[in-house]
């Protein structure tokens, strides 16, 4: 597909964009490249290709999901200002 000069004009014009006159045709080489590169992209034959969230073959280690800490939160409720009902009591910061 290939993108012309008008085009190019008329697509910075929807967008709102200053471009050099000298650079609109540099603009329209460009585009049209993408888009043959899209339409090329877009002929590949895909329907047999299982999707994957990696392109490498590996297994993520991950850490067993177990608890290392011990639970504070009534040490840190102590060292706490102002305390109710289990909540820390702060400023009003917002109007």
């Amino acid at each position: 597909m290939s993108i012309t000069v008008a085009e190019v004009i008329n697509i910075a014009h929807l967008a709102r964009l200053g471009i050099d006159e000298a650079d609109i045709a540099a603009y329209a080489k460009d585009l049209s490249g993408i888009l043959d590169l899209v339409e090329q992209m877009n002929a590949a034959a895909v329907t047999d290709v299982e999707p994957m969230a990696h392109p490498l073959d590996q297994i993520q280690r991950l850490r067993e999901d177990i608890v290392i800490e011990t639970d504070q939160h009534e040490w840190f409720q102590t060292q706490a200002p102002q305390v109710e009902a289990g909540l820390y009591l702060v400023p009003k910061v917002i109007e």
